[in-house]
């Protein structure tokens, strides 16, 4: 079927609750016209045509003008649709209750599974009313006319939230000068209409992405009475200075904190929105204690150097797609566009990759190389030096699988601590990209894994600590937390759940633990005397670390069942399980192990084993071993000395299903995340030569490893042995 010129469908593109455009399909094709929204004038009735390849919206409205009529010839009423030729699968999400134009109606939300952009559809008896596209701090919804009532829009009905009262005027681009004289370029909007007198609060973003990019998103701030103030981070885009990741943030934050509130618009409050680099800038500029930054939303936040990137657990991390990408004043996203990144890991020195690949210098990677340990230069990016001044009401967004999750982690710890009564903690099954994802790497999730609430949410917090508005976000439960394997979300005041037990499982085995074919066993009590577990790690043969490096996406759950099967891998498992274990929190976990080099990695997994043997990652950590005391005084091993090592791993809230079994792994590689240790002891920077070490790892009663799991609850395993 093809819509015929009589067959029109209008409707009304709305940016976080505010109609910003109307839209007309016809025919396969689209017209439009701005509503006048950041003008408050209304629109001038003139629609023009949307040509191919427009990119003047997020949501692809050609494609949807083109498939509507397909999917109002479906039947809508089973559970489930998938279409074939096109790979889209839906099912039946959430009901709706509502006015349409002819009355009282119930809608239902469809859940698109497997999407790289996941847009729902609504459907009221058998018509598509409505999409739905929702990701972190923004959400689209193209509702047909007179069809409002019966979508998310509705939760922007609230009298409490801040009324859409104002159009948009865009003041421009300011210099602000930081307190070395540095000039950094600061764009600014302001609600129209202001009378004389009237100041307002201020939303603030800086970014080194460029501070016009994707400005659409956040413009809805103003129109709802806010200042917005986007700046480009220190040595990017249009701001002096040199570029040199998280090195000046905390200074270049204050200083320009402080600009903001002297101006004659401003009301002195002011709250900082973002995520990832976005995010480090807010608790580096609260770090400083300043007194005008009220309130952050901070979503998947990049952590301090040696606990998240880049050089975490000590190690160098392989993340070169953003450092290429950021190596120019100018963001270069074709940089990412390589097929090549398996061989670019491999070049040596590391210190020596830009030049050999990209025949240049990248001046912050060079200062990186030439900072080994964690001495005054790193230090300068680690706000957590400074964890006494950060007292700003805050929320955090991330996700079990963001590969910057131990920054969030981070964050959490420090504001939890300095003001629990304002902090707010939403942990999804997402990676970086947080709240697009219903499934990652064939590990599916509910059709609850994305929320269409989080800029609703976002912009009560800001009303909230920004006007005083008092409309109860602060007495709502702290903290939200995705259950995986129930797929639930899950509240909580703390995180960890208060409720949750502290459980160490020893690792065990006869001294063949290596392959998941092995004798590694995991118990609940600490073993006796054992025999010690050995392999041989190559770093020119080093255990991969699973994740698609064209995605550039870190640390998503892959299955590590042909990982398991390698010699260099030790494998601990535990026998089936005959009722469901639950762990919720941080994880953690002790090795006592040895080396026959001068220094060396070792990196732990969790893996969750399904009846079929696969073996879905939860959470792992790495530590490099000369840090295994310190990051500013390294100390080299004793070759074949025993040493203990407490390494950090990522947070995880999971249901072990009954039958399933609990796996912990130790290996010395992670090729793709972090670059392998060459276990000569040199510069990790400069070094060309590799050795093979011999690892041994201890499980006695005088060397008890084991890892540390937030138990919920649990269902032992009826063995005598007291294992799990």
């Amino acid at each position: 079927m093809v819509l015929t010129e009589h067959k029109l469908a209008s409707f009304g593109y709305y940016q976080s609750g505010i109609k910003v455009a109307d839209i007309r399909f016809e025919d396969g094709e689209v017209r439009h016209r701005s509503t006048g929204w950041d003008t408050g004038r209304a629109a001038d009735g003139l629609f023009a045509q949307l040509a191919e390849g427009e990119a003047v919206y997020e949501l692809p409205l050609l494609t949807l003008a083109q498939k509507l009529p397909e999917w109002e010839q479906i039947d809508w009423e089973s559970e489930q649709v998938v279409f074939p030729e096109s790979g889209g699968h839906y099912q039946r999400h959430l009901s709706i209750e509502g006015t349409g134009p002819t009355g009282q109606k119930q809608a239902w939300i469809w859940a698109v599974r497997e999407a790289a952009q996941p847009i729902d559809l609504i459907i009221c008896e058998n018509e598509v009313i409505a999409f739905v596209l929702t990701g972190r701090g923004d959400s689209v919804v193209l509702a047909k006319t007179g069809w409002e009532d019966l979508t998310p829009l509705t939760m922007w009905q609230d009298p409490l939230l801040s009324e859409v009262n104002y159009g948009v005027h865009h003041l421009g681009r300011h210099d602000v000068v930081m307190r070395d004289g540095v000039r950094l370029a600061t764009e600014i909007w302001l609600p129209a209409g202001l009378a004389e007198d009237q100041r307002v609060p201020t939303i603030f973003m800086r970014t080194p992405y460029g501070r016009i990019d994707a400005i659409f998103r956040r413009l809805p701030f103003v129109a709802r009475g806010y200042a917005l103030v986007v700046q480009d981070t220190r040595g990017r885009e249009d701001s002096e200075g040199e570029w040199i990741p998280l090195v000046h943030e905390r200074n270049d934050g204050d200083d320009s904190l402080n600009w903001i509130a002297s101006q004659e618009w401003s009301d002195g409050n002011i709250g900082m929105l973002g995520g990832s680099y976005v995010g480090y800038v807010q608790w580096a500029a609260a770090a400083s204690g300043n007194p005008h930054l009220k309130a952050i939303f901070s979503y998947v936040t990049v952590g301090t150097p040696y606990v998240d990137i880049p050089r975490k657990g000590g190690t160098i991390l392989g993340g070169l797609s953003w450092i290429f990408m950021m190596a120019d004043q100018r963001r270069n996203v074709a940089a990412l566009s390589r097929n090549d990144w398996s061989e670019v890991i491999k070049v040596r020195p590391i210190k020596e990759i830009p030049q050999k690949v990209l025949g240049k210098e990248i001046p912050f990677w060079k200062k990186w190389m030439e900072h080994q340990d964690g001495d005054e230069f790193w230090a300068m990016s680690d706000w957590k030096r400074h964890a006494d001044q950060v007292k700003v009401p805050a929320t955090l967004v991330s996700g079990w699988y963001d590969d910057n999750g131990m920054g969030t982690s981070e964050s959490w710890e420090v504001i939890s601590r300095n003001v629990p009564e304002h902090a707010r903690l939403i942990l999804g099954p997402w990676y970086h990209k947080a709240n697009t994802t219903r499934e990652i790497h064939h590990v599916p999730f509910g059709n609850n894994a994305i929320r269409y609430d989080l800029d609703v949410t976002q912009l009560r917090w800001f009303d909230r600590y920004l006007k005083g508005v008092e409309n109860g976000v602060d007495q709502e439960p702290r903290v939200e937390y995705y259950m995986v394997g129930e797929n639930e979300w899950k509240t909580s005041q703390t995180w960890p759940p208060a409720e949750v037990t502290l459980t160490n499982l020893y690792l065990n085995s006869g001294g063949n633990a290596n392959t998941s074919g092995g004798d590694g066993t995991l118990t609940l009590s600490i073993p006796g005397e054992q025999a010690v577990d050995t392999y041989s790690y190559d770093p020119l043969d080093a255990a991969p670390y699973l994740l698609d490096l064209s995605e550039n996406e870190n640390s998503v759950p892959e299955n590590y069942r042909d990982v398991e099967e390698r010699a260099d891998v030790l494998v601990y498992t535990s026998e089936p399980l005959e009722e469901e274990v639950v762990i919720a929190g941080e994880i953690s976990a002790v090795i006592y192990a040895s080396s026959s080099a001068r220094d060396t990695d070792w990196l732990v997994r969790l893996c969750d084993v399904d009846e079929e043997g696969n073996s879905i990652r939860l959470s792992d950590g790495i530590i490099c071993a000369r840090y295994r005391h310190s990051f500013e005084e390294p100390e080299l091993l004793v070759p074949r000395q025993i040493e203990c090592y407490e390494i950090r791993m990522t947070k995880i809230a999971n249901v072990f299903r009954k039958g399933h079994r609990i796996r912990v792994s130790v290996t010395s590689g992670a090729e793709n995340f972090s670059f392998p240790n060459p276990n000569t002891g040199n510069d990790l920077a400069t070094e060309t030569e590799t050795l093979i070490a011999v690892q041994r790892v201890y499980h006695d009663s005088r060397y008890p490893s084991h890892i540390k799991l937030p138990l919920l609850r649990s269902g032992r395993s009826k063995q005598s042995s007291g294992g799990i």
